[in-house]
């Protein structure tokens, strides 16, 4: 058992006044060996009682032991990052764990290395003392000699030194390197033969050659052109030739071009085309926080309320609209914390997810992005289209390649160049932007030859993540530029995503389910998941008396039946309603405005005002619902997409076809945020987003999302099925509430009772049930259920006779009856009256 908060926050300050005081006096005992060492050392081995350390003679032992028979002057490394440990844990600042965690291997690094170091050097001048590098490095040193001598034990020693450099530092450190810094990166000169005798310049730039009857020469800013002079025979080419390219890519080194001249006689004027450089753009990732399981229980809990008791409620003065406290009274209570049913409740740790290799080195290799570039560079000007510039930014999945073509070539020119570029490139999935929002570039997408998988735990524990403001924050994955990328479902405020068979829809949808588990409590929001598949929601069923909502008749928490989703569609309409009711007597426009005035104690309970949670819908399969029940699906779609964003209802609705018959026109325009993987041919592409690009996605959750008029490229982050399981258990293991939060019920169709109705016939146990209610003070169906284990159809029976007989008030949507009758004993009263 870890123990309460306060027990464990005890704990970790006793160890942090133990280490801090532990280190502080074997410091002092350290410093004072350097005056007293010697005279102590004699004394400690004669077995004499006095000794001159400061701190005595356990000053003596500690400093022997860190100094004279561990590390030398070295023994204080270990003492100083210690001392800090324990003032940390002091502070318990998260950035402090992280930047002491970064400092360990350095500190051992320096411990024992400089210690073999010092005490090779000492060895070297014969020195008596080993105070410097203490008797490990001694030892060391000796073990080294006694293979490969002094000289061997050297060349060890600045091995592990450079292997440590270039480890720790990623430092390349190439004998190339210092060649290439002395050479000029720029293009040589070039001879240029004419009638008679040539001029030779040899120490100017190409850009500065003079050519007979050439008018001016071309601009440094310019890319070298070959100027071919009228009527001559004599003709000038230049070949570039490039220079072996490194293995890895060297972010900011420039490729070194050589210019050789020929000469020829030819009839065309065809210049050759221009070798372009090739800048690779390194963008600063959202990198995964390293971070212990204690901070990530923190996660979450901030802007929470304090928790005040029942009696607070009753000193709540209300008025006749806004029932705000009277400003004459002087009391003022606390905030209403939300959380408080379930204060025990604990995320997921991130432990749980897998990282499926996150942090590794990049998968695209230098020698892949050259000759993409190459490829795309001929391509192009194959057609007669120049370009002056051309840099590349790597992605998980997909290459960016920024391309600047020359003054006077037509955007649309390149646009229907797509299908040759792909044929040149022999890839699958090539996409042009033209031109890049908010750039004066043109852009094309290139699949690299192996992708990178991203994980959901490299986005969740990003800094990103952890300190977003938005309500709903989903992480859908990471982007072109390796960002992560997160989005608020309260403010898309829905969400339509369609994607062929096994392109990683149901992947995408338990990322947004797993977004939303991680980063809420259970009273903040509640999912009606829809799964006409059957198979794929079945995960999150433990979940329902945490974080599922459903009607009081359902008998499953995942709706499957097609009939019982339609039931819910219209629920969640009188769900809409009932809080609009709500949020008009609050007079208030949002839920966020009525749930802070709510949790200030500006809304008496007693009016029947109560903290609303988000609403999030989640349909898996639209199609097979579209099939099956048609308007009846559609029209409480397009309602909830019209009008709940504003008290909380959020959809998120997946399809396998987009088509119009699927994607209804009503349903689409209420969609504005959409999102697509692969679909099959370009009409659903255009159905879906209202653009192409999305046949030409390469699978496996590559995916474009349209948030308005700009598409954004996303690798979506993975997580796969036994994730989800774990994740749903520690959830599940969890306290929850007493019953799910149940949507209202659906009126009955015939509009009216039958006869046993009119004629009041009481049930056997209505009058159990009347005193049950008013026990609890709870009018509700399903208390009458489980205490007294009937069935759903007969409670609700017995719960419209209490309301004729004036027991409990009449139904309020989702939340319970009022009770009218307040003790026992006036109950009793009264059914004897009856």
């Amino acid at each position: 058992m870890l123990g309460t908060p306060e027990s464990v926050d005890q704990r970790r300050k006793v160890v942090a006044w133990s280490l801090i005081f532990f280190c502080l006096i074997s410091i002092v005992a350290c410093v004072s060996y350097f005056f007293t060492g010697k005279i102590d050392q004699s004394t400690l081995e004669s077995g004499a009682a006095g000794v001159n350390n400061w701190l005595g003679k356990v000053g003596a032992v500690l400093a022997e032991y860190f100094i004279l028979r561990g590390f030398g002057i070295f023994g204080f490394v270990p003492l100083l990052y210690g001392l800090a440990w324990g003032f940390v844990l002091l502070e318990d600042e998260e950035r402090f764990y992280t930047f002491l965690k970064r400092l360990f291997k350095y500190a051992v690094f320096l411990t024992f290395f400089g210690s073999t170091f010092f005490s090779f050097i000492e060895i070297l001048s014969h020195s008596r003392t080993f105070d410097l590098g203490g008797g490990f490095g001694y030892a060391a040193n000796t073990w080294m000699a006694s293979y490969v001598s002094t000289v061997g034990t050297a060349f060890i020693l600045l091995f592990i030194l450079i292997l440590f450099v270039v480890i720790n530092f990623n430092a390349e450190l190439k004998a190339s390197r210092l060649i290439n810094s002395l050479k000029n990166t720029k293009l040589t000169n070039i001879k240029v033969p004419t009638k008679g005798k040539a001029k030779e310049k040899s120490n100017q730039p190409v850009q500065e050659q003079q050519v007979k009857d050439k008018p001016n020469p071309p601009k440094e800013s310019q890319p070298p052109v070959v100027y071919t002079p009228p009527k001559t025979e004599v003709q000038q080419e230049i070949k570039f030739e490039e220079k072996p390219a490194p293995k890895e890519p060297s972010l900011g080194e420039e490729i070194a071009f050589e210019v050789v001249e020929t000469t020829k006689k030819s009839k065309k004027k065809t210049p050759p085309p221009a070798d372009l450089e090739l800048t690779i753009v390194e963008t600063e990732q959202d990198k995964p926080i390293d971070s212990s399981h204690k901070s990530y229980e923190k996660l979450g809990q901030d802007n929470v309320g304090k928790v005040v008791g029942s009696d607070v409620v009753e000193k709540i003065v209300p008025q006749e609209d806004q029932e705000v406290a009277n400003a004459d009274e002087i009391f003022e209570p606390e905030d209403f914390d939300p959380r408080l049913e379930l204060s025990d409740y604990q995320i997921p740790p991130y432990e749980l997810l897998e990282d499926h290799g996150a942090g590794r080195d990049r998968v695209v290799s230098y020698e892949e992005l050259q000759a993409n570039k190459n490829k795309i560079v001929k391509t192009l000007e194959d057609y007669g289209i120049k370009i002056v510039d051309i840099q590349a930014t790597i992605g998980p999945t997909v290459t960016l390649y920024e391309i600047v073509p020359a003054p006077g070539v037509r955007i649309s020119k390149i646009k229907n160049l797509e299908d040759d570029i792909a044929l040149s490139l022999a890839a699958l999935g090539i996409r042009i932007i033209a031109p890049i929002p908010g750039k004066g570039t043109i852009g094309i997408e290139v699949p690299n030859s192996k992708s990178e998988v991203v994980s959901l735990r490299s986005v969740l524990t990003t800094e990103k993540f952890f300190n977003t403001k938005a309500n709903l924050p989903i992480a859908i994955g990471r982007t072109i530029s390796n960002q992560v990328f997160i989005a608020d479902l309260n403010k898309m405020p829905h969400l339509l995503i369609a994607g062929a068979t096994g392109q990683g829809k149901s992947v995408g949808l338990n990322t947004i389910i797993a977004s939303l588990l991680y980063k809420k409590h259970p009273a903040e929001i509640k999912f009606v998941l829809i799964d006409p598949k059957k198979v794929e929601m079945s995960l999150y069923t433990s979940l329902s008396d945490h974080f599922l909502a459903m009607l009081p008749s359902q008998e499953e928490p995942i709706i499957t039946d097609v009939r019982e989703a339609v039931n819910v569609l219209k629920s969640l309409c009188i769900e809409m309603d009932n809080r609009y009711d709500l949020l008009k007597k609050a007079r208030v426009r949002n839920l966020q405005e009525y749930n802070n005035k709510f949790t200030s104690r500006k809304l008496n309970p007693r009016k029947g005002h109560h903290f609303l949670p988000y609403i999030v819908l989640v349909i898996d399969e639209l199609a097979d619902m579209m099939m099956t029940a048609g308007k009846e699906v559609e029209m409480p779609i397009a309602r909830l997409a019209q009008l709940a964003r504003a008290v909380g209802i959020h959809l998120v609705v997946a399809t396998q076809r987009p088509s119009v018959n699927v994607i209804t026109g009503i349903i689409k325009a209420n969609f504005p945020a959409r999102m697509s993987y692969r679909v099959i041919s370009k009409v659903d592409s255009r159905t879906i987003l209202d653009a192409n690009g999305a046949d030409q996605l390469i699978g496996r959750g590559d995916l474009l999302l349209s948030t308005g008029s700009d598409l954004i490229r996303i690798q979506n982050a993975f997580i796969d099925t036994p994730e989800v399981e774990r994740v749903v258990n520690h959830i599940a293991d969890q306290r929850g509430f007493t019953e799910p939060y149940f949507l209202p019920e659906l009126p009955s169709e015939d509009g009216g009772g039958n006869d046993e109705d009119e004629d009041f016939e009481r049930d056997s146990r209505f009058e159990e049930a009347a005193r049950l209610i008013v026990k609890y003070q709870i009018g509700s169906a399903s208390l009458i259920q489980r205490k007294m284990k009937l069935g759903y159809n007969r409670a609700g029976r017995i719960i419209d006779q209490l309301e004729r007989a004036k027991i409990v008030g009449p139904h309020s949507g989702s939340k319970a009856r009022d009770v009218l009758v307040t003790d026992e004993a006036e109950l009793e009263r009264y059914l004897s009256s009856l």
